[in-house]
C-alpha cells in the first residue's frame, strides 16, 4: 500500500472513531437545547397551575390541573384567569367586566349586570340568579362601580364561598397582577381539553 493511502485509512480509522463520541455530545447538546426551551416556555408563556380550594365550583374542583397563557393581556368576559399579589394565595376567578364597563348586582334576584345587561351565566355552565349572599365580616364593595382602566372585575363560580371583586381585599384586579389565563385542562383526564371562555 502507498504511503498516501495509509495515511488516508489512518485519518478515516480516526474520525471513524471519534464519531460516537461526536453523536453522543450533538445528542446532549440537543437535549440541552430542548430543555432551555421548556423552561422559557414554561416560564414565560405557558404555565400548568392546581385548582385549590372551592371558589370555582362546579366547573374547577380541588387538584384539577389546568395550562395559563401568559401572552394575551387582552381578557374578555367568561375568561378564567389567575391572580397574585391580591390575597395571600394566588386566585382563580371568571372575569365578568373589564376596564369602562359598569357593574352591578341586584343580590334580590341574584343577577349581575354588566352596562345595564344581565350576564348570561349559563354561558359558562352557571345558573343564572346565583349571587345573592355576601359575607357579613367582609367589606363589600360599593355597586355600581365601573372598572378602572387596566383592571377586570372578578368573580367565583361558586358565589356563596368566592372571595372576588364583590369585596374591598379583591376588588378591582390590576391586571398586572393577572399571571394568565387559563386555556387547557390537563388533569383529570376525562376533562382534558381546550378552555373556552
Amino acid at each position: 500500500m502507498e504511503p498516501s493511502a495509509r495515511r488516508f485509512r489512518h485519518v478515516r480509522l480516526e474520525e471513524e472513531a471519534v464519531s460516537p463520541v461526536r453523536q453522543w455530545l450533538d445528542t446532549l447538546s440537543q437535549m440541552a437545547m430542548f430543555m432551555l426551551a421548556a423552561i422559557f416556555v414554561f416560564t414565560f408563556i405557558f404555565r400548568v397551575i392546581t385548582v385549590t380550594g372551592t371558589s370555582m365550583l362546579p366547573n374547577y374542583h380541588e387538584g384539577d390541573r389546568l395550562v395559563i397563557s401568559m401572552l394575551s393581556k387582552d381578557y374578555q368576559m367568561g375568561d378564567v384567569v389567575v391572580a397574585v399579589n391580591v390575597l395571600d394565595e394566588p386566585i382563580i376567578k371568571r372575569v365578568i367586566a373589564t376596564e369602562g364597563q359598569t357593574v352591578w348586582i341586584d343580590y334580590d334576584s341574584g343577577i349581575v349586570y354588566v352596562d345595564d345587561q344581565p350576564v348570561d351565566e349559563t354561558a359558562f355552565g352557571l345558573e343564572n340568579g346565583i349571587t345573592r349572599t355576601l359575607y357579613a365580616s367582609l367589606e363589600a364593595t360599593e355597586l355600581p362601580a365601573t372598572v378602572p382602566e387596566g383592571c377586570v372585575f372578578v368573580l367565583g363560580d361558586n358565589r356563596s364561598v368566592s372571595e372576588d371583586s364583590r369585596y374591598v381585599d379583591v376588588g378591582m384586579i390590576d391586571t398586572r397582577n393577572v399571571l394568565g389565563k387559563a386555556v387547557l385542562f390537563v388533569y383529570p383526564f376525562s376533562k382534558f381539553g381546550w378552555i373556552g371562555g
